[in-house]
């Protein structure tokens, strides 16, 4: 029995080490930016001796994809399987999806790995593609995945939607960039302005809009 607590606990520090380093990454990317950032800057600010980081991850692009695929890439997979699986609605899929990008996204501290993916894909070809990949690719086959749903329940017809999920994306990258450049100067409830972007495109779907 002490054995297996011992295991246990050794995975407990562990998963918790790796907690720790890659909360440490996090601030150490947006502090500095992700091209100066070394491994060394965030094994100091996580607490752990250099080699530890690297026990972990081989590179500052292992942290950084670790980052995003727990916090956005993990959860949106997630959320496609609870919708494939599901007898849910096409409205109630893409609430469910708004919602996630407003609470999950928007209103948390996954906001911060978002924003730093914008402000360091374009000098990093690798980072935009493993974040198209991993998040957009997967975000846009869920929304087609819904549209298609909705136009064979005869819920809504979105062929755009089947075509450019990024209709329905548009509003959420703009609420993020709304909040990092003026939300001191002017607050944007995004959680709002999503929903009544939702509203639009469920009436539009159901034609009750000229």
């Amino acid at each position: 029995m002490a054995k297996r607590v011992r295991q246990a606990r050794s995975e407990e520090d562990k998963q918790s080490r790796q907690a720790a380093i890659l909360s440490a990454a996090l601030e150490v990317f947006v502090d500095k930016g992700f091209a100066a950032a070394r491994l060394e800057d965030v094994a100091a600010r996580a607490g752990v001796a250099k080699g530890t980081v690297y026990l972990y991850f081989a590179s500052k692009e292992a942290l950084l994809e670790m980052l995003v695929q727990r916090a956005v890439s993990g959860p949106i997979e997630t959320l496609e399987q609870q919708f494939r699986a599901s007898d849910m609605s096409a409205p109630d899929g893409l609430r469910m999806l708004v919602g996630f990008f407003a609470q999950g996204i928007l209103a948390s501290e996954r906001r911060r790995i978002v924003t730093l993916i914008l402000t360091e894909a374009p000098r990093f070809p690798q980072i935009a593609a493993f974040y198209h990949r991993e998040v957009v690719s997967r975000g846009m086959s869920l929304f087609r995945a819904i549209a298609q749903r909705g136009r064979e329940r005869g819920d809504f017809v979105m062929l755009e939607i089947e075509a450019f999920p990024q209709l329905v994306m548009a509003p959420a990258l703009m609420a993020l960039i709304w909040k990092l450049l003026f939300d001191e100067h002017e607050r944007l409830d995004a959680t709002a302005m999503l929903q009544a972007h939702l509203d639009i495109l469920l009436r539009a779907g159901k034609g009750t809009i000229p």
